[in-house]
């Protein structure tokens, strides 16, 4: 089952159950994560032992000003032929190379830093799971999932995600400092010298668990999860509030409905259940609908988790 996903993650991650628990349900509803947090807390470490631990091929990308589309997407290549090659396929003349989108696991390494056109680039392989260069369609591998991070503290120099790829998220994370406890624990692992504690450093890594085949199955029976009606009323009623609220500039989507609902499919079956409880749309509700919310007036960011606790709080939900 998937928790054996987070357990292995656990070899190399101290701590962070709550984080690691959204991370693996995001993955299993086919959703994409944005670690909204500042530098030095496993945001590179957690992405690259996700996607050891499920066998697929791991990307990175450090986003920059001067970064440009083909150097995420890829770029076709003249290449000519020449002899009997040339003569077979006389329009073969131009080669695609894959850019670092063709992962599984891709990790978008302060995303804020690029231009907004760049940033535009990973907006239909977010969505279709598919690029286009130069009028040409190349699917992805599947599974496919971006790992987008920003320092929330840094903002010189950066240029901050549009509402139409902040949407694209499925859940937006902050891990936030160590317990003492984990961070006394973590200095014992490396001054040990234990292996896991950097999966890919010195030649060490988590060892597989799983196919992305198998993942892919899992997936599938996400989908098969039940939702009540009454639960799936909610959630549009919610979404219908936010809508309509005086304090909210921007509410949530259809596709932050849909979103929220395969979230909670994927948390139950997560902790194996085949239906979805009230207790999963609350659980996920911060990490889903928080980062789609745009509240009025300059101190929005702060209010926002404030409003949002709100409103679940004032909006009954079924038994």
């Amino acid at each position: 089952m998937p928790r054996r996903v987070i357990a292995t993650m656990h070899q190399a991650i101290i701590g962070q159950d709550r984080a690691l628990e959204l991370v693996m349900s995001a993955l299993l509803a086919g959703g994409h994560i944005l670690l909204d947090d500042v530098p030095g807390v496993g945001k590179t470490l957690m992405a690259k032992t996700l996607a050891q631990s499920i066998d697929g091929i791991f990307n990175r990308i450090q986003f920059s000003p001067d970064l440009m589309p083909s150097d995420v997407t890829g770029i076709n290549l003249f290449a000519p032929l020449s002899g009997e090659a040339r003569r077979l396929n006389p329009e073969s003349e131009f080669r695609f190379i894959q850019g670092p989108v063709f992962a599984n696991v891709l990790l978008a390494d302060e995303i804020n830093r690029a231009s907004p056109r760049t940033q535009s680039s990973l907006l239909e392989a977010m969505e279709e799971g598919f690029v286009t260069v130069d009028g040409e369609t190349h699917h992805l591998p599947r599974p496919f999932l971006v790992i987008a991070t920003q320092n929330p503290v840094e903002f010189q120099g950066t240029f901050p995600l549009p509402e139409a790829q902040l949407d694209r998220f499925a859940v937006k994370l902050s891990l936030g400092y160590p317990a003492v406890s984990e961070e006394e624990e973590l200095l014992r692992r490396s001054a040990n010298g234990s292996t896991g504690v950097r999966p890919g450093h010195d030649g060490e890594r988590v060892q597989p668990i799983i196919t992305t085949q198998e993942l892919s199955a899992w997936q599938k029976e996400v989908r098969a999860v039940r939702v009540d009606a009454s639960l799936q009323a909610y959630i549009v009623s919610f979404a219908n509030v936010t809508r309509n609220h005086p304090q909210i500039a921007l509410g949530v989507s259809p596709r932050g409905s849909l979103t929220w609902q395969r979230m909670a499919q994927a948390l139950a079956y997560l902790k194996g259940r085949t239906y979805v409880t009230p207790d999963d749309l609350k659980t996920t509700a911060h990490a889903v609908l928080g980062h789609r919310l745009i509240v009025a007036g300059r101190s929005g960011a702060q209010n926002k988790s404030a409003l949002l606790e709100d409103l679940l709080d004032s909006q009954p939900i079924p038994v």
